[in-house]
């Protein structure tokens, strides 16, 4: 994609381009018609003059010979850009002042223009005074201006006029050669005004584009969490309304999320004393209900059983309240020991009584440096996930791992059952989250996973849900972590 800095530059060339082209053609076209108006205009008024000048009033007899308009077509030719040819209306009535343009002949359009005495036609135009013709024509790319004109002369034997038909040749070269040379300039200038303008347009685009990029990085820091990032404001124009806007709007977010920030504080403080006051009672009442589940019998022996189950749970969901409390008060700390991987996944499971329905794939004397309690805590998550929600077998697999997260262990949990929905597996890690909204309760707490995330990180590893095709799997990668690290 285009950069803001490119599509100025580019917009100013565009401009600079044009306005140069529109104003050169402009400029060339008037400086050739001037040029060439000049050259006819000077052509046919010396044509008018030279005639003027050599033809004699009176002609002795109505024979035109060479030697009689030799002299005429000399004076027409005495520059050297020129070639003439004067013709009479009898044979050998005509003379040339020399083959200085052998290869050129009169256009057959202006003869006959000449000839029929004053009918104009779209190449040649009668000039004041004498009828004069002009046409310009080009031979081998060499540009030349044709110049006719016809005369009567009253001859002393009859007073019937005697035609006589000049034509000039003058070559253009010197002018072509100076629109040549004109044209050069003009491109020249042209290209030095691109040059100025993408100058210009570097300084604009810099001087447009350094606010923007002050407001952009006082944004990506917004976002990154700088709350007191504000911009400079300088000027009056539209960056610094803009800068001022969102100066403005940084303030409000800081408030914002200062006043939330609060309320969050408060509320976790208010979870994690209420879970602190209700655990002592809480242990009270599950020593109370498990007795009286073991002595109650009949109707007494099923409400006690409830009761009891009741009171379990709300003790593990006080529990998991007091585990992220700590995770979110930045309390929780790793206790690291150097165990054997293999007997503390079978242990973890033996204490559940679990070993029944879990199929386990682990490999022997594999050691790794890990908080006991919280792998603990881990795998009693997964395991009891696969287990209520999944469909056997369950299995659990222990290896080493090397890549690609770097060494450390690689512990998967799977299940066969139909598996989580696509639309829910971004949201199983998030705290209290239900896949039904509908169902109010649940056999667990909604933040098993969450914490169980949360010690995987505290390791330095991570825990994903794997996109599989049936059931659903678990995988939890832990880092090696060095012995001086306690």
């Amino acid at each position: 994609m285009i950069g803001l800095r490119a599509r100025l530059v580019a917009a100013f060339a565009a401009v600079a381009l044009l306005a140069s082209a529109i104003t050169a053609g402009i400029a060339y076209w008037l400086v050739r018609l001037a040029m060439l108006e000049r050259v006819q205009n000077a052509v046919v008024n010396d044509v008018r003059t030279t005639l003027a000048q050599t033809v004699p009033t009176q002609l002795p007899d109505m024979t035109l010979t060479a030697d009689l308009l030799q002299p005429i077509s000399d004076a027409l030719a005495r520059q050297t850009d020129r070639q003439s040819w004067v013709l009479g209306n009898e044979p050998g009535g005509w003379a040339t002042s020399g083959p200085r343009f052998p290869h050129l002949r009169i256009p057959p359009k202006l003869i006959a223009t000449v000839r029929g005495a004053g009918h104009h036609d779209e190449l040649a135009r009668p000039l004041r005074g004498q009828q004069i013709y002009f046409q310009r024509i080009s031979f081998h790319g060499i540009p030349y201006l044709v110049v006719g004109t016809p005369v009567y002369l009253p001859t002393t034997n009859s007073r019937v006029a005697s035609p006589i038909e000049a034509y000039v040749i003058v070559s253009l070269t010197r002018e072509r050669d100076d629109l040549d040379r004109m044209a050069t300039s003009v491109a020249v200038g042209g290209g030095a005004a691109v040059f100025v303008a993408l100058l210009l347009a570097l300084l604009a685009a810099r001087s447009v584009l350094r606010p923007v990029r002050r407001l952009a990085a006082a944004a990506q820091g917004l976002g990154a969490g700088d709350l007191h990032r504000r911009v400079e404001v300088r000027g009056r124009d539209e960056l610094a309304r803009l800068a001022r806007i969102f100066n403005s709007s940084a303030e409000a977010l800081e408030a914002s999320v200062a006043e939330l920030r609060d309320m969050e504080r408060s509320a976790r403080r208010f979870v994690a004393d209420v879970s602190h006051e209700l655990r002592t009672p809480l242990t009270a009442m599950t020593a109370v209900t498990d007795a009286l589940e073991e002595e109650a019998t009949g109707s007494a022996a099923t409400a006690a059983g409830l009761v009891a189950e009741e009171t379990r749970r709300l003790r593990t969901l006080i529990g998991h309240l007091l585990e992220i409390s700590r995770f979110d008060a930045g309390a929780a700390a790793l206790v690291l020991d150097d165990v054997d991987m293999s007997q503390l996944v079978q242990q973890s499971l033996r204490l559940r009584d679990w070993q029944e329905k879990v199929e386990t794939d682990l490999v022997p004397e594999l050691r790794a440096r890990v908080d006991p309690r919280r792998f603990d805590m881990i795998l009693a998550n997964l395991v009891g996930n696969a287990l209520r929600h999944g469909e056997p077998p369950v299995t659990v697999r222990l290896r080493r791992s090397y890549v690609p997260n770097g060494p450390g262990i690689r512990l998967r949990v799977s299940d066969s059952g139909p598996g989580i929905p696509k639309d829910v597996r971004k949201h199983v890690f998030e705290r209290f989250y239900k896949a039904d909204a509908a169902r109010t309760r649940s056999e667990g707490s909604g933040l098993g996973l969450a914490i169980a995330r949360a010690n995987a990180e505290l390791h330095g590893g991570e825990l994903h849900l794997l996109d599989t095709d049936t059931g659903t799997t678990f995988e939890l990668w832990l880092p090696d972590i060095p012995a001086e690290t306690a």
